[in-house]
């Protein structure tokens, strides 16, 4: 009860709180697996053998953290195991440290929440925008490993020419219409109709509509 008995020439008791360095709620999924553990208590009188596969897990990543931080530096790209998603973000274990990759740095496009780029156990490929040694805090982005693409805009989207988009969100003064990857442009409600007063953009657009419109303005 509370752990798992494990084979090792003899039984040993592996204690559930020593199983993993994070708690399991479910001990079912190690039966049957080959782990390395350390003796934790040792009784031949008893008979008595106390095991822990956590110790064996910190240890490790101890090691690997020593490894991480040797490698960390503003530029450097890695790879990492994205280990936590929230509103505002995502954790990536690097490999014995985390990093936060913060929304605003995920992608030069609209991401109005993490989960709809990243999931809890995914691999993504990360730059490393800033390492504070003396906190161990490692800021994140992915958008930086591509150009960004609002300096090419004023070349690419001239004024007065026509260019077509998928509308992707409405407000209340007008529509963003997705252009390129990373790229938006606003139809103003004032411009959406030369013959009648438009009140809402709701009234004429729908977001993931495809629309066709004139370049009036571009501004980097």
């Amino acid at each position: 009860k509370g752990g798992l008995q494990v084979d090792v020439g003899v039984p040993a008791f592996l204690p559930g709180s020593q199983v993993d360095i994070r708690p399991q709620r479910n001990l079912d999924k190690f039966v049957n697996e080959k782990y390395d553990f350390k003796i934790l208590k040792f009784s031949r009188e008893r008979g008595n053998i106390v095991l822990s596969r956590r110790v064996v897990l910190e240890a490790e990543r101890k090691a690997l953290k020593r490894d991480t931080i040797d490698q960390l530096a503003e530029g450097v790209v890695m790879e990492g195991i994205v280990k936590n998603v929230t509103d505002y973000g995502a954790f990536i274990d690097l490999g014995g440290i985390d990093g936060l990759l913060h929304i605003t740095d995920m992608s030069w496009g609209r991401v109005n929440h993490p989960a709809e780029l990243l999931s809890v156990g995914q691999t993504v490929p990360v730059v490393v925008l800033k390492y504070d040694e003396e906190n161990e805090r490692v800021s994140l982005g992915m958008k930086q490993l591509h150009d960004n693409p609002w300096e090419k805009v004023e070349a690419k989207y001239t004024q007065n020419s026509t260019i077509t988009g998928k509308v992707v969100s409405l407000t209340d003064y007008g529509a963003f219409v997705r252009l390129d990857e990373g790229i938006e442009g606003l139809i103003h409600v004032s411009e959406m109709s030369w013959t009648r007063k438009i009140h809402h953009p709701s009234k004429v657009l729908s977001v993931g509509q495809e629309v066709e419109a004139i370049v009036l303005e571009v501004s980097a």
